[in-house]
């Protein structure tokens, strides 16, 4: 079995996991949530990339780059990560510029995940339009080469199709030696898996284990093609943790979590994300452990784990740090 690394996603707002938090509280919830993760023992915190909830409400979101800046400064130890920044919400050139800044203020602890987007309202509201999908994975491709050069050459001359620089400078350099570590997210198998066997240290397959050992397979094909070595390539995934000690604890808290979204969401958003959290991680630590061990099995070798209730709860997260961790770390 692969030796199992672990991350914590941190809330911010966007999947309605700040509701109820007073907006003068939310902040403090946040930071003390990575300094729980700081003190071990996971290896990361992460944070998604969104602007708004889905579906769109007035909910706060907190966004993802000055989250991590602000999380480089309260934390020593875990490493920064993101599932996923989105390539075109950003000029790269300057989201690289950013990145390395980060990585110098955090003493080398900054992860690059990166993706082509998804979410079309987003996308409108804030003025980039919507790219075709084709384009929006040329523009992750492009992206992602301009990002590498400006991380170990300083500089990056670029003339595609989507973006263009000339000679653009990066000052200070990354921390980390041979640049900032790359997590290209998303498992799509013809152009996604292919960018990600082309640049990638880490893979990010999304939120579920179903399928996880056939995208392992295509990735596989990819490094074949491109001349990468696959055994190189983290593979992890972001799952949904709904723990307790009981079965009937592990239960409960599934009714907590359909009672904190159902004046949250339209009946049509609320099933699906039922569903969507009970594929994840549910039950027992002992439970938990043999579903992990059986994926590690295929080579998962990376989870960040996403506990709904973190913003209001902690005990989920003690047991899982507690008792499903050391099991396989």
């Amino acid at each position: 079995m692969t030796i199992m690394r672990f991350g914590m996603f941190v809330p911010q707002g966007c999947d309605f996991d700040l509701a109820g938090v007073p907006a003068a509280r939310q902040w403090d919830v946040l930071r003390g949530l990575a300094q729980v993760a700081d003190a071990g023992p996971f290896e990361s915190i992460c944070v998604f990339d969104h602007f708004l909830t889905a579906p769109p409400t007035d909910e706060p979101t907190f966004e993802a780059w000055s989250m991590t800046a602000a999380l480089a400064a309260c934390t020593s130890r875990v490493r920064l990560g993101q599932l996923c920044t989105c390539m075109g919400y950003r000029n790269p050139a300057y989201l690289a510029k950013v990145a390395a800044c980060i990585d110098v203020m955090s003493g080398g602890r900054l992860e690059m995940g990166i993706g082509a987007g998804w979410f079309e309202h987003e996308w409108r509201s804030y003025g980039y339009g919507f790219p075709s999908l084709s384009d929006r994975l040329g523009m992750l491709d492009e992206g992602v080469q301009i990002m590498r050069r400006m991380w170990t050459d300083g500089t990056a001359t670029l003339a595609g199709k989507h973006y263009r620089v000339d000679g653009a400078l990066c000052r200070p350099l990354p921390a980390q030696e041979g640049g900032i570590p790359l997590w290209i997210a998303g498992g799509g198998e013809k152009k996604t898996l292919r960018i990600a066997a082309k640049y990638a240290q880490y893979t990010n397959f999304g939120a579920s284990l179903d399928g996880f050992d056939h995208k392992s397979r295509v990735l596989a094909e990819h490094c074949k093609d491109v001349g990468t070595d696959f055994d190189a390539i983290v593979r992890s995934v972001i799952l949904n943790v709904t723990i307790g000690e009981t079965e009937k604890d592990a239960a409960d808290k599934l009714a907590w979590t359909r009672a904190h979204y159902e004046p949250l969401l339209p009946p049509g958003d609320l099933e699906p994300l039922m569903r969507y959290f009970a594929e994840g991680l549910v039950g027992t630590p002992e439970q938990i452990v043999e579903k992990l061990a059986e994926a590690g099995r295929t080579g998962l070798g990376y989870v960040i784990a996403r506990f709904v209730d973190a913003a209001y709860d902690r005990s989920g997260i003690d047991l899982f740090a507690g008792k499903v961790i050391p099991e396989l770390a």
